[in-house]
């Protein structure tokens, strides 16, 4: 078993339940990655701050560095000189992450002039791609933005993960892979939602930066 997922049962024995389903999200993550594709996230409230957070964690470095190679470096100094320098030590590798939270004069407008359950919905029919990857969040599976977000995701040609708990509600079965946190409470599956997405974050950086470290 992965270092990472070893060491999040050793702090959550409850999760063991899920070890499987955080290893297909796993593989999902780096066969995308692996591609330079996109991942796209999105959720409500509590959900919403977590759909950002992720993004946060891949975007940039987690706690390992992801420095430039040297010849990208080198191109930024011949072009700029000294800056191009200070620019190429301070940028760092991440993945492609985008939260579909983000964009609130689009979903505003989206709301106010067609329908607000479709904001993520309609941010994911134009900028996702076959062979991306949809990310939804939802502790019972049930919101309606989710599930259309997760239909178009269908539609589109994404592969669909869906964090979330209870029994999955209606959304459960429009995904590839379900991580299903063994709660019934919106509050305690949200606590478990962190380590679990932090895992995954841990395990893709791993992956990708582990061996140049």
């Amino acid at each position: 078993m992965n270092k990472n997922l070893n060491k999040l049962i050793s702090n959550y024995p409850k999760l063991d339940i899920i070890c499987d389903s955080i290893s297909d999200a796993f593989n999902i993550l780096v066969e995308l990655f692996s591609r330079n594709g996109t991942l796209f996230i999105a959720g409500n409230g509590g959900s919403a701050a977590d759909a950002e957070h992720i993004v946060g964690e891949l975007m940039k470095s987690f706690i390992l560095p992801r420095k430039l190679d040297d010849k990208l470096k080198e191109k930024f100094f011949n072009k700029y000189g000294n800056e191009g320098k200070d620019l190429a030590d301070k940028l760092e590798l991440g993945f492609k992450a985008v939260s579909l939270n983000g964009h609130p004069a689009l979903s505003s407008a989206f709301l106010n002039d067609v329908d607000g359950t479709m904001t993520f919905a309609q941010q994911l029919f134009v900028l996702g791609n076959s062979g991306d990857v949809m990310l939804g969040i939802s502790t019972s599976g049930n919101a309606k933005n989710i599930e259309k977000a997760l239909k178009v995701a269908k539609i589109k040609g994404l592969k669909i993960i869906l964090l979330t708990g209870k029994d999955g509600g209606i959304c459960r079965e429009l995904a590839d892979c379900v991580i299903k946190i063994p709660e019934n409470e919106t509050y305690l599956i949200q606590e478990s939602h962190l380590p679990v997405y932090h895992t995954l974050c841990l395990m893709v950086e791993d992956y990708f930066y582990g061996k140049k470290n």
